[in-house]
């Protein structure tokens, strides 16, 4: 399905060439003569992406770009103003009203398009970000295995999440239970790129959930160094008497108190070193079935797939 963008302009010549190019680049185009028919369209076409003429009579462009950012349908819209206003103070206000970039006429065609679609394609990434942790979410983490297998490349995939989360976040609370999630995504963060640098990839699945992907030779210097680090970070998450005994006591719903480990993360590593994968969810599978074995231990731990598969 084509990605859809409202045109909005009272100059029906700029507003038919806007048109006709984006057309031509496989666009679905409406347009929108003036700022009201403007908010209308945009509310009811749910567009990906507004281009907004500034000057414009009734309501301006500054005022729809504001009233976008309002309307909770419209909100993450992406918008690029269209004026012929080239002064930095104009910039500025547009900016500040929710734009998230700037044409100033006369523009040419392939400046529009590329700017259009480098608007769209940060757009999409954004949406792909987890909130808490700012790391790629499902899709790209399916994305990016996906091509390397489409590309027949050598790589690791580690599939890590934590131990006792679950008690950790009930006796803690949400907030600290999210603390040490992007604790977690920043340690996945650094150990990848000692050992990857811009080959490797970090994902975050959702919840306490985390994948990884790194060429094979370093899979395991990864693994070892987020459980090392993980494993001296968790003592400041918890209070010292918890932490010199190895244990929280909780009161469970019956009234009766049980000893909970401190939490810990496990991690499952699957590699073309000793098999070939024939799509993203083989890989993530064997990463998956890994991290179960990890997971036996008493202890933050790792298993990798050394089963040689002809």
């Amino acid at each position: 399905m084509p990605e859809s963008i409202l045109v909005v302009d009272d100059d029906p010549d700029i507003a038919r060439f806007v048109e006709v190019n984006l057309r031509s680049a496989g666009y679905d185009v409406s347009v929108a003569s003036d700022g009201e028919e403007a908010i209308e369209k945009a509310g009811s076409l749910r567009p990906d992406l507004v281009l907004l003429d500034v000057m414009m009579p009734r309501i301006d462009g500054f005022e729809v770009a504001h009233r976008l950012r309002r309307n909770s349908q419209t909100s993450n819209t992406s918008i690029i103003m269209l004026t012929a206003k080239a002064l930095a103070t104009d910039k500025v206000l547009g900016l500040t009203a929710g734009a998230d970039d700037y044409i100033i006429k006369p523009f040419d065609p392939i400046e529009l398009l590329a700017r259009v679609k480098g608007t769209l394609r940060r757009a999409k990434e954004m949406r792909n970000l987890s909130p808490l942790t700012g790391l790629p979410g499902n899709i790209r983490i399916q994305e990016e295995i996906e091509r390397m297998v489409r590309e027949e490349l050598s790589f690791a995939v580690l599939y890590a999440d934590l131990d006792n989360f679950k008690a950790y976040n009930d006796q803690e609370g949400f907030v600290q239970g999210d603390r040490l999630i992007q604790a977690t995504a920043r340690i996945l963060q650094d150990a990848v790129m000692e050992f990857a640098g811009a080959d490797g990839f970090v994902g975050h699945v959702g919840g306490d959930d985390f994948v990884a992907v790194v060429p094979p030779d370093v899979a395991e210097d990864v693994a070892k160094q987020v459980v090392a680090s993980f494993d001296g970070q968790i003592k400041g998450f918890y209070a010292r008497e918890d932490v010199e005994r190895g244990y929280v006591e909780v009161e469970d719903r019956k009234g009766v108190m049980q000893r909970l480990p401190l939490a810990g993360i496990s991690i499952g590593i699957a590699t073309t070193r000793v098999r070939s994968f024939a799509h993203y969810g083989e890989a993530v599978s064997v990463a998956t079935e890994m991290k179960q074995y990890a997971k036996r231990e008493a202890n933050s731990s790792y298993a990798i797939d050394r089963r040689k598969i002809d």
